[in-house]
């Protein structure tokens, strides 16, 4: 039978998380998974919220923003014989589109459930993040850089 579990990361684990995902600051985050069984491994359906900033990549300020999504993967423990099979080395793969994600193998006997959530907030986090309106400008630079700039400031003497 479905049970489901609630989180909070408390300000330790917030303080980590800040700096695993290169963020600015995390002011809370929270969610639930329900794990229900499936096969020999479990389904885990979830849901997660943050208050979180982002460093502008342009304006170097910070991007403050909520974010939450839910979420659904099935997985196996190692060795499952439901488990997809490895595909032969040098082998073609192919690709269904359509096709439902394959479950994760799990690492251990414990499902890490934060874990997952950690994940998918990763996977929702803004790669390059920029704010509205904000746009790169090159610096105009006028400044010769060869090596013989500087001898060019040297004037011939008279006397020479």
């Amino acid at each position: 039978e479905p049970k489901t579990y609630a989180f909070e990361a408390d300000v330790l684990a917030r303080r980590e998380l800040v700096k695993q995902l290169d963020l600015l600051s995390l002011d809370s985050f929270s969610g639930e998974i329900t794990v229900t069984p499936w096969l020999d491994g479990a389904v885990l359906t979830g849901r997660y919220s943050a208050e979180l900033a982002q460093t502008c990549g342009v304006t170097a300020e910070p991007m403050p923003q909520s974010l939450s999504n839910s979420f659904s993967l099935r997985v196996l423990p190692q060795g499952s014989p439901h488990a997809p099979a490895e595909h032969a080395a040098g082998g073609e793969i192919e690709i269904d589109l359509e096709a439902d994600d394959p479950p994760d193998l799990l690492e251990s006997d414990v499902i890490d459930l934060s874990g997952y959530a950690v994940e998918h907030l990763s996977l929702d986090l803004d790669p390059f993040p920029r704010k509205p309106g904000a746009e790169f400008v090159p610096p105009v630079d006028d400044v010769d850089l060869s090596p013989f700039a500087v001898l060019k400031a040297f004037k011939p003497r008279d006397d020479a």
